[in-house]
This record gives structure tokens, C-alpha cells and sequence, in this order.
């Protein structure tokens, strides 16, 4: 590790194979903590590349404990993480409405590193198990149409930068990563991301696969649609400005967004909104990232009536009876 810390301390970059090589050895506990946290403090400093994005997305792959889902459409909405706000837990709300709306959800989610209640928090708080085992994650899907896959329980390189990340409190290119290695690998994608740049990568990176996806961006600074201010939503189909009114009616408040201050408190909160007591502007947010999830499956006209699918989910109860069969699974 010392010799690749004075090269990129030379401002020199990772090339695909080296940056692959350098996390499969994270991956195997080659190095020691102290190693490690200088090495994702140069990417706290500059901007990763694509060629070193790709080469760390290799080697989580390459690592990765492999799930069968014996050939389910499977779709994911998540967020980078890392954009500052807290603001509830909004991306795994909207795969519990996407999931009340008839699609399999197979939902890749980690602590919070850096905000309160990540996925992975407010699901182990609502009582879900983790688990890695085929069958029983197959199980749930055919169940309850969602299944969720904590990352460091597939990704050993993510385990083992865990207590570290949490530790720095910050945003790292590990957030990045995230989104690209769900090892179920969904047919479609919701992807929301904090920057432009970001949303750069991505877009060069996804549209290297098969697979269909969308970006989405609040331009203030949000890593999914937010209605505070207008999102950028990139596609294979191009990009495009959309305003809150367009996606969830009206413009709400940042305020309307916090996440709270616990764990408990998170999933006192997303409980409150399955159950259909959420406040106008938490609904509306839910539904606009369920619905921008529902519209890019290909199976609505247009988004309206996408978001029609979303808020029958929601109203009639649907979205509240997966996440109630999910966790009479456990």
C-alpha cells in the first residue's frame, strides 16, 4: 500500500487494473486500517476517475457472494448517500410502493456513513433479518415483491471499510460504488446521485450495460428527486429538467425532508408514512421517486400515470402489506 499511497500522492491516477488490485487486496485484509483510511482520504481531496471507478467496481464484483434469484426481473431505486441532507429514508420508501405496485424489488442498501439512518439502519430497526442465502431472499420476493440485500453482506471489501467510513463521517467514493454492484443485478435502475459529475460517471458507466437505468439529480444538491427545486433526470433516452410541479405537484420545503435525529426515531417515521399518516410533502416526495422507478420499467404511457400506479400503492395500503409480509418472513 505505501508504494501506491506516494504515487497517487504524486497526483498520478489509478489505472482499471491497479485500482481493481488494490481493492480486491482491501477486500482480503491485506491492509491495516490506518492504510486504508489514507487511501480514501487521496478521493477526499480529488475526484475519482472512470478507469479507477471501474477497476473498484471490478473488484467488488469479482468478490462478491453471488445471489440467485432464478431469473426475476428485479428493480432498485438508490441514492449515493453522502449528500448532507438527512433527510428520511426516501429511496427505500419508494421500492416499498414500487413493490405494492406488482415489481419485484430486490433493494442493495448499507448503514448511513454519513447521515443518521441509512437503508440498512432502518431496515434492521423495522426487524428485518440480513441474510445472503438464495432461497430465503427468493422466498421473500414471491411473498412480499421486495427482498433487501445489505452490502457487506455480499461485499467483503465493503465490510471490511465499514467501521471506518462511519468513523470519518463523511462521503466517500465507496457511496459511489454502491449503486453499481448490487449483485441481483436489476434490469432497471433508479440511481440518484448528489452532483454532476457524479451523474457523469454514472451515465458513462451504465450506459456500458444491457441493462436500462435512470440518474437522477436534485440541483440543490439532492441525491434524488426532493421538489425543493427542479431534478436533472438522464436516461438512455437523454436528459431533461423537470420542476416539482411536474413530478409531485407542488414545491416543498427542505424542512419537510429531516430524517430526525435516531435510528428508532427513522423508522418510527417510515412506518407512519406506509401507514398513510405521512404529511402531504413527505407523500408527494415518496410517490415522485416511486413513480420516476415505475415510469422507466416501460410498462406505463407516460409518468402520470405511473404516478397514478404509485399513489393507489400507497393509499390502498399495498405498499404497507409488503413491508408487513416481508418482516412476518424473518
Amino acid at each position: 500500500m505505501k508504494k501506491i499511497l506516494l504515487y497517487l500522492f504524486e497526483h498520478k491516477t489509478l489505472s482499471r487494473a491497479l485500482a481493481r488490485e488494490t481493492l480486491l487486496q482491501i477486500g482480503r485484509g491485506v491492509y491495516n486500517d490506518h492504510e486504508i483510511t489514507a487511501f480514501m482520504t487521496v478521493y477526499l481531496m480529488r475526484s475519482v476517475t472512470v478507469e479507477e471507478l471501474q477497476g473498484f467496481r471490478d473488484a467488488l464484483l469479482e468478490l462478491c457472494v453471488p445471489v440467485d434469484l432464478e431469473g426475476a426481473r428485479v428493480i432498485d431505486i438508490v441514492g449515493t448517500g453522502g449528500d448532507g441532507k438527512n433527510t428520511f429514508n426516501i429511496s427505500t420508501l419508494a421500492c416499498f410502493v414500487v413493490a405494492g405496485a406488482g415489481e419485484k424489488v430486490a433493494k442493495h442498501g448499507n448503514y448511513g456513513a454519513s447521515t443518521v439512518s441509512g437503508a440498512s439502519n432502518v431496515m434492521e430497526q423495522l426487524g428485518y433479518v440480513f441474510k445472503n442465502e438464495s432461497a430465503r431472499l427468493r422466498r421473500e420476493l414471491d411473498t412480499a415483491n421486495i427482498c433487501f440485500l445489505h452490502a457487506p453482506q455480499f461485499h467483503p471489501a465493503l465490510k471490511a471499510v465499514g467501521p471506518i467510513r462511519k468513523n470519518l463521517g463523511m462521503r466517500t467514493f465507496f457511496n459511489m460504488l454502491g449503486p453499481m454492484v448490487n449483485p441481483a443485478n436489476p434490469y432497471f435502475q433508479l440511481v440518484g446521485v448528489y452532483n454532476l459529475e457524479m451523474a457523469r460517471l454514472y451515465t458513462y458507466l451504465l450506459q456500458q450495460d444491457d441493462r436500462d437505468f435512470c440518474i437522477i439529480h436534485g440541483i440543490d444538491g439532492y441525491d434524488e428527486i426532493s421538489l425543493t427545486n427542479d431534478t436533472k433526470v438522464i436516461s438512455r433516452a437523454g436528459e431533461k429538467i423537470c420542476t416539482p410541479e411536474q413530478l409531485g405537484k407542488r414545491t416543498v420545503l427542505p424542512t419537510d425532508l429531516q430524517g430526525g435525529d435516531t435510528i428508532e426515531g427513522a423508522a418510527k417515521l417510515f412506518r407512519k408514512i406506509l401507514d398513510g399518516k405521512g404529511t402531504w410533502a413527505q407523500n408527494a416526495v415518496v410517490l415522485a421517486n416511486a413513480a420516476m422507478a415505475l415510469h422507466g420499467t416501460g410498462k406505463y404511457k407516460n409518468y402520470d400515470q405511473a404516478y397514478g400506479a404509485a399513489v393507489e400503492s400507497l393509499e390502498s395500503g399495498s405498499a404497507r402489506h409488503c413491508l408487513q409480509k416481508l418482516i412476518a418472513l424473518q
